[in-house]
């Protein structure tokens, strides 16, 4: 599905990706996936979309969008919201899908194939878009986990579906070692 001339981008949904490599047990290593990428085809962009607590002295996801936009990645980021729930258990809401397809359509026009990184079924409608436009869409999400997280809906309208953990070997990070025990 992937020709050497084509003009790529990626479109990573962080938090759907995230949760996908955690259930198959794997972090991402993402220097890998976009040497991975390039490889492929010639690399126009890699968007990452995530959104961040703003109001947190700590974040653990701050190192990584700091890496990621010192590596090369066009990074996508609002502050979450933060609310209770109706049975008073504190959420995070922070949805980057509207921003994610924006980006998309506007860079449509100058590129063969763009490759999604989420299994969210709402984005069928921006692949079907893409699509009447002339770009190919692969769709990188998990069938192997308890319960799938790529959408039924989502994985029929793509050209190409990739199996995250089929990427396991190429993208995942080595497993650390655990910290030797003091005695």
């Amino acid at each position: 599905m992937f020709y050497k001339d084509d003009r790529l981008a990626l479109f990573i949904d962080g938090s759907n990706l995230y949760a996908a490599a955690k259930s198959l047990g794997f972090d991402i290593d993402y220097k890998l996936l976009r040497q991975e990428f390039e490889r492929r085809g010639k690399l126009i962009r890699a968007y990452y979309y995530t959104a961040l607590l703003e109001n947190e002295d700590y974040s653990p996801i701050r190192p990584l969008v700091d890496w990621l936009h010192y590596n090369g990645f066009s990074m996508v980021t609002k502050p979450a919201r933060e609310y209770t729930d109706a049975l008073g258990r504190r959420k995070v809401k922070g949805n980057m899908d509207v921003e994610l397809v924006v980006n998309a359509m506007e860079l449509a026009p100058r590129l063969d194939h763009a490759v999604l990184f989420s299994g969210d079924g709402d984005f069928r409608p921006l692949v079907e878009a893409l699509q009447r436009q002339g770009v190919r869409v692969s769709v990188v999400s998990t069938m192997r986990s308890q319960p799938p997280m790529i959408a039924d809906e989502l994985r029929r309208q793509a050209d190409n579906f990739i199996e995250l953990d089929a990427l396991r070997e190429v993208i995942g990070r080595p497993p650390r070692e655990p910290a030797p025990q003091e005695t």
